[in-house]
C-alpha cells in the first residue's frame, strides 16, 4: 500500500481543513499515481474536494464514524479494517492513502511505500504527517531534482519502508 502527500519543510499537511498550496505538477503527480487505482480517504478529505465528490476514474475508499454518512460513487467503512477489505481486490501497489491526518496515521503501518512533495517552506500549519526522515522505519529512496513554482522551491521524494 502506498500513502501520497505534499508537506512543507516540517511535515506539515494542512491548515483550517485545507492543503498548504496548490502546486500544479503536484496534482498532475497525484492524479497519474492515483488514476485506475483505490485511493483511501476520510470524510472530511472527501468533503474538501471539488463539489465534495468523490475522485473520478478511481474507487475511492472513504472513511467515516458517522453510520448515517453515505457518499455516492464511494465505498463508506467505519473501520481501517473494513477499509483493508474494501481495498482487497487491489494489488497494494495500487492502494493510495490520500488523508487526512488520522487516516495517514491509522494506515501508515500498513504501507511500504510514500510518495512525499517536500515543499522547501515552512506554512502556518495545525496538521502534520508522520516525519519520515526521522521515522527509523523509513528511507528515502529517490527525489526528483529541485523544481519550482513561482518562488517555492520543492522535490518529489519515494520512500520505502525498511525490510
Amino acid at each position: 500500500m502506498n500513502l501520497i502527500a505534499a508537506v512543507d519543510k516540517n511535515w506539515a499537511i494542512g491548515c483550517g481543513g485545507r492543503l498548504l498550496v496548490s502546486i500544479p505538477s503536484d496534482r498532475e503527480t497525484f492524479r497519474r499515481e492515483t488514476v485506475g487505482r483505490a485511493v483511501i480517504m476520510g470524510r472530511k478529505t472527501l468533503e474538501s474536494l471539488p463539489g465534495g465528490q468523490p475522485l473520478a476514474k478511481r474507487t475511492n475508499i472513504v472513511l467515516s464514524r458517522d453510520p448515517d454518512f453515505r457518499a455516492k460513487g464511494a465505498v463508506v467503512c467505519r473501520s481501517v479494517e473494513e477499509a483493508l477489505a474494501a481495498a482487497d481486490g487491489f494489488a497494494a501497489a495500487d492502494v493510495f492513502v490520500i488523508g487526512g491526518r488520522e487516516i495517514y496515521g491509522a494506515f501508515l503501518p500498513y504501507c511500504d511505500r510514500a510518495y512525499i512533495t517536500y515543499i522547501d517552506y515552512a506554512y502556518q500549519a495545525d496538521t502534520y504527517l508522520c516525519n519520515l526522515d526521522l521515522d527509523p522505519d523509513w528511507m528515502l529512496e529517490s527525489e526528483s531534482d529541485e523544481q519550482t513554482y513561482f518562488n517555492l522551491c520543492y522535490t518529489f521524494r519515494r520512500y520505502v519502508r525498511k525490510s
